[in-house]
């Protein structure tokens, strides 16, 4: 009882700085989420587990003000693109590929600390490239989904490099983690990972996620965002280190 009772607090615990970290930077609860949950248990469990918040707060965030309809007409390739690179990687994380996963995982977090921490700006793309680039830049989304549960790579730098305003942006971000948690969910479900127990103890972790969000929230009205970046994206380089060590050994 004792070891249950403090299973679900450390589970509770990563939901909530997850959350913290969403409702600052309006994107990585799956990134944190996952990240911190692997350190205890496979990838593929704590992905399972990620399924419920993620879609919540990323419908959330993408329902948000107007516009909807225009991105998804601009991005449908691009999700096409995650749904079918989700589907080509299906099995990726789970069985005998878990330690593949993990390392996998830690290799996506550090790759985007790294693009954090140097605040790479990636060069505009123009609409003309739009219509082949998308479909890749989502393909290759979905395979990391498929692969660790984390889509910020390389969907996060592709939309920024389009071009959107604020709000634009979180908006485009909500629709592609809405799509790509979607897809990842039918991935789980598909390997028998994420069944109606794991969606259950998903929906019951949605209240500390909110809680975490509800806090970020209010902790960026005094927190000057830089700094939180700069802390964020440190530790992320701390924690991608670890799995991606411990997936190799």
């Amino acid at each position: 009882m004792p070891n249950s009772i403090i299973r679900l607090g450390v589970v509770a615990a990563a939901f909530v700085l997850a959350g913290l970290v969403k409702g600052v930077t309006g994107l990585a609860l799956p990134t944190v989420g996952i990240g911190l949950l692997s350190l205890t248990m496979p990838p593929a469990r704590a992905a399972a587990l990620i399924v419920v918040p993620a879609f919540i707060t990323n419908v959330w965030q993408m329902i948000s003000g107007p516009g909807l309809g225009r991105l998804i007409r601009r991005l449908w390739l691009m999700q096409s693109g995650v749904c079918l690179g989700t589907w080509a990687g299906a099995g990726l994380m789970t069985g005998s590929k878990a330690g593949f996963a993990s390392a996998a995982l830690g290799v996506a977090l550090l790759a985007y600390a790294a693009v954090g921490l140097m605040n790479v700006r990636v060069p505009h793309i123009p609409a003309s490239a739009e219509w082949w680039l998308g479909p890749f830049v989502g393909g290759a989304t979905g395979l990391m989904t498929a692969a660790t549960g984390v889509f910020v790579i390389p969907a996060v730098p592709y939309l920024q490099a389009l071009s959107f305003d604020r709000e634009e942006l979180m908006k485009a971000l909500g629709l592609s983690f809405t799509v790509s948690t979607v897809a990842l969910a039918w991935s789980l479900a598909g390997s028998g990972t994420l069944d109606l127990g794991a969606g259950l103890y998903s929906l019951l972790a949605l209240v500390p996620a909110l809680a975490g969000m509800l806090a970020g929230q209010r902790l960026l009205r005094v927190m000057r965002p830089e700094t939180f970046r700069r802390w964020f994206f440190s530790g992320m380089v701390l924690l991608g280190a670890d799995l991606a060590i411990r997936g190799v050994l």
